[in-house]
């Protein structure tokens, strides 16, 4: 066993406490644990060169590829992401690592839309899903499709990785912490002309001649999905979109569905599949026996699966992304002919919208653990796991905090003589200021900044200040990372377009070529 893989097994077996462990809300400051010298960065540094060079290639063809899409997780985010991780557990945080920050490949990801230069997930998730980069808002067509227009689909839909993967007799599974009509998941599935027709009735809203034309909607399209046998695992939010407009909600007595053409298609999906089955809670979650379940749909809110932070509060009611990243991976290794798995942490981005990084922060862990529990269940020899992004967002890491520093928390920095100062940096009116923050967004105070206090800018519910005010903050166009483990992994290297990770997967599987 190389040194590497003893370092991965020990991480993971690490992580595996975290949740368990951590408060919601760290310290004010936290110790370096372990002592550091010139000598130990050598060490550090002889060793990391050392399990670099022991990096096993694994070539050939890979029977399964799980994708895993942190939405709106750029750079920024998994510095901050991985220091809060740490600090939770009582550590400085800047050593940590999240469970795939320890692959041994990685690279960069360029997210640039065929007609924008920062992007939103249309057309991000379509260039990595598909292998063609296209316009903005238009789900798994080329860019000859104009946004809004259902009559310049027909002919230019891009098909997908899950796709090729069900004609190849693979079994596929989609798996989401949003709706799963939302624009990530829906990439994997549906041919569009806007993200926004999720139901019939964001269609009747939206575009009367679609409506009128029967054009079908995302959540339509996902049950109506004509390769292979289906879909064998949808596992998210977005209940409304599913079921008719008189229908009551299962969970909460006061909502209903949406859907003008009275069909329930949570129905039609257990109708549909032989040994299939529909859940909405975790104990019907849990209770699902993955050995003789072959088609799962579940749906656990009616819209949005709640924010990590938040469901911790009451774990009961839904499963965590890792919980059904494991229950995916199960049900789709019951076929010999292998699978494709594609799993978004997609809460992570509303939380940026937001402004509220204590929550993108939180699910970014949560992306994390899941990425550690697949790496558990596979075999590295046969499968091909990627983890990215599908494009960044304005969320910043400022000043110069020491060491340790809270990473939500305001900047302290070491003095002239060394030591920890015993103040709150301040700007030049005097004001704290805090490590975290957002070019654009809620937290926009106006021409004068507020006065801001450690318990105020370390509460999960605070919105980090911004610079512009918007309704909602904005995404950001610089490149994002790619890390990859497996077979064929060792193709993601140096700058990529976004695009061309759909070739590395394909490639692997052995699919999409003419």
């Amino acid at each position: 066993m190389n040194l590497l893989i003893r370092r991965l097994l020990c991480v993971f077996a690490l992580g595996g406490l975290v949740t368990v462990s951590m408060a919601q809300v760290p310290q004010d400051s936290f110790p370096v644990k372990r002592a550091e010298s010139a000598e130990q960065w050598r060490r550090d540094g002889w060793n990391a060169l050392e399990s670099a060079k022991s990096v096993k290639q694994r070539k050939g063809k890979a029977k399964n590829v799980i994708l895993f899409i942190g939405d709106g997780m750029g750079v920024s985010t998994l510095t901050a992401a991985r220091i809060f991780e740490g600090q939770m557990r009582g550590e400085s945080g800047e050593e940590n690592r999240l469970s795939f920050e320890e692959f041994p490949f990685s690279a960069l990801s360029k997210t640039y839309s065929a007609n924008q230069q920062t992007s939103d997930s249309a057309p991000t998730m379509s260039a990595i899903i598909s292998g063609v980069k296209t316009d903005e808002g238009i789900i798994s067509v080329d860019q000859r499709v104009q946004f809004n227009n259902y009559k310049t689909v027909k002919g230019n839909e891009t098909k997908t990785l899950l796709e090729y993967a069900e004609e190849s007799g693979r079994s596929t599974g989609v798996v989401s912490t949003a709706r799963l009509t939302h624009a990530t998941p829906a990439a994997c599935y549906a041919h569009t002309a806007s993200r926004d027709w999720e139901s019939d009735a964001d269609i009747f809203t939206r575009s009367k001649d679609a409506y009128e034309a029967k054009f079908p909607d995302i959540a339509r399209q996902m049950i109506e999905f004509p390769y292979g046998d289906g879909l064998e695992v949808a596992l998210g939010g977005g209940r409304s979109k599913f079921i008719p407009k008189e229908v009551v909600d299962p969970e909460y007595s006061d909502k209903k569905g949406e859907r003008l053409d009275s069909r329930d298609l949570t129905r039609e999906w257990t109708s549909k599949y032989k040994d299939s089955a529909f859940v909405w809670n975790k104990s019907q979650f849990d209770a699902i026996d993955a050995k003789r379940t072959k088609h799962l749909f579940g749906l656990f809110e009616p819209s949005h699966m709640k924010y990590e932070h938040d469901r911790l509060k009451n774990p009961a009611e839904e499963p965590s992304l890792a919980d059904m990243t494991s229950k995916a991976i199960d049900i789709l290794s019951n076929n010999k002919k292998g699978y494709f798995l594609m799993v978004e942490g997609g809460r992570i981005d509303h939380a940026h919208h937001d402004g509220n990084a204590y929550r993108a922060l939180k699910d970014t862990v949560a992306l994390s653990d899941a990425v550690r529990k697949a790496v558990s269940k596979v075999n590295l020899d046969d499968t091909l796991i990627v983890v990215t992004a599908d494009h960044s967002h304005t969320f910043f890491i400022q000043g110069y905090p020491a060491r340790g520093n809270n990473i939500l928390g305001l900047v302290k920095e070491i003095g002239s003589n060394g030591e920890l100062e015993d103040s709150f940096k301040t700007d030049r009116d005097k004001k704290t200021y805090s490590t975290l923050g957002y070019a654009n967004g809620l937290g926009a105070r106006g021409a004068t900044r507020p006065v801001l206090s450690q318990e105020m800018v370390t509460d999960p519910d605070y919105k980090q200040e911004a610079n512009i005010p918007m309704t909602s903050e904005t995404h950001a166009g610089e490149d994002v990372a790619i890390f990859a483990m497996g077979v064929n992994a060792h193709l993601i290297r140096g700058s990529m377009e976004e695009n061309w990770i759909f070739y590395v997967m394909a490639d692997a599987l052995r699919l999409g070529r003419k």
